[in-house]
């Protein structure tokens, strides 16, 4: 019998699919994949009852028409250079496939997110990381010197999250500059993962291609937008020019979104704008933020708090994500699920608060009774 090619026999479940169905056997609360626990936003579901019956066919492989434009003004870019998606994570696989390849190596930070090392092992290129720095005080921050220092000639481009998961760190516009300025001395590509860009607690980030639009990716998601992550619509706004071959890549995978929901979510994004939906779900999840952190805290762990993304870093010595989930009934996402080339730090976890307050609730109350001493009777 043939035999799968190493690349297939080296995949392995998603440590996000392995906690939610660890989570599920066990009956826990399920604080580690980030899916919101809210439904999505009524005039979302208004636009896709009216979408189903009417767009049922295939789109354009580089989207409806409508949903690149709608995307392009809310971004401030032109239409004509955005590219709709099977989701963000196929929209990165996409740039990967567009942007790199054998021989080529591709930088990004760690912790890093699961699938940009895979998808650039896919494509052929070397993933290099760069380890972030966790400090008592400052939190999470990135030194721009260990970048520049990782840049090689076979340095072909840059993978950025801003907000980032899973640390939660917004960089600055005068950090962004630096790297931007990397990026033009040796000539890089950027692609900027910005899928939490609407998810951000103080200022609002900046997009990196407001800084270079010229070598710019921007992916984008509908499903972190509007709390639909299972509708899998994301965007690629390309830098002047791009769109088509990137596109031209894309068709090659599912060829177009759902066209229903890409002409519901055309319709939404204007609406949640105008509604002000995204503030609305910032202060939402700042105070689901609050009442984790706060509980956490208790709990002993030390909470860094994030400034984007609805997810919080913790250290605790004592908690392990396989033990929580099987003994306390919380599933989390243990850091060394987010380290390849580095260490990562001990006790470290990563936990979703796009839950409802109830779960955020429970789960406090099941780690409390799991950190009690439990006394034997004689």
């Amino acid at each position: 019998m043939p035999q799968l090619l190493p690349r297939a026999l080296a995949s392995q479940e998603s440590v996000f699919a392995r906690m939610s169905r660890l989570a599920a056997q066990h009956g826990a609360v399920n604080l580690g994949q980030g899916f919101p626990a809210d439904a999505p936003p009524a005039f979302l579901l208004d636009t896709a009852r009216r979408a189903v019956g009417t767009a049922d066919q295939y789109s354009p492989p580089a989207g409806l028409p409508a949903l690149r434009d709608a995307v392009g003004a809310d971004l401030g870019v032109d239409g004509a250079d955005v590219v709709i998606t099977s989701g963000a994570t196929e929209a990165l696989n996409v740039l990967a496939l567009s942007l790199y390849g054998p021989g080529d190596e591709v930088l990004m930070l760690e912790p890093v997110f699961d699938v940009y090392l895979p998808q650039a092992r896919l494509a052929g290129a070397d993933a290099v990381t760069v380890p972030m720095t966790l400090d008592p005080e400052r939190g999470w921050f990135l030194d721009p010197g260990a970048l520049r220092v990782a840049v090689t000639p076979r340095t072909r481009a840059l993978l950025l999250n801003s907000p980032y998961n899973p640390t939660g760190t917004v960089f600055s516009a005068a950090e962004l500059t630096e790297i931007v300025a990397l990026a033009r001395e040796h000539d890089l590509w950027i692609i900027s993962d910005e899928v939490y860009d609407e998810l951000y607690f103080g200022d609002a980030p900046t997009s990196l291609r407001t800084l270079a639009p010229e070598r710019t990716f921007t992916v984008g998601s509908a499903g972190k937008r509007l709390e639909a992550t299972g509708w899998r619509v994301g965007w690629i706004a390309c830098p002047p020019g791009l769109s088509g071959m990137v596109a031209g890549i894309r068709q090659q995978g599912s060829f177009c979104s759902p066209t229903p929901l890409q002409a519901a979510v055309a319709a939404a994004l204007p609406v949640a704008r105008a509604e002000g939906f995204y503030a609305g779900l910032r202060t939402e999840y700042a105070a689901r933020m609050e009442l984790l952190a706060g509980g956490l805290r208790d709990l002993g762990a030390t909470v860094y708090t994030p400034r984007g993304t609805y997810f919080l870093t913790a250290l605790h010595p004592q908690w392990r994500a396989e033990t929580l989930v099987a003994e306390a009934g919380v599933a989390v996402i243990p850091g060394e699920a987010f380290y390849a080339q580095h260490a990562a730090p001990a006790g470290l976890l990563r936990v979703a608060f796009c839950k409802s307050r109830d779960d955020i609730g429970r789960a406090l109350g099941r780690l409390a009774r799991a950190a009690t001493p439990k006394v034997n009777v004689p």
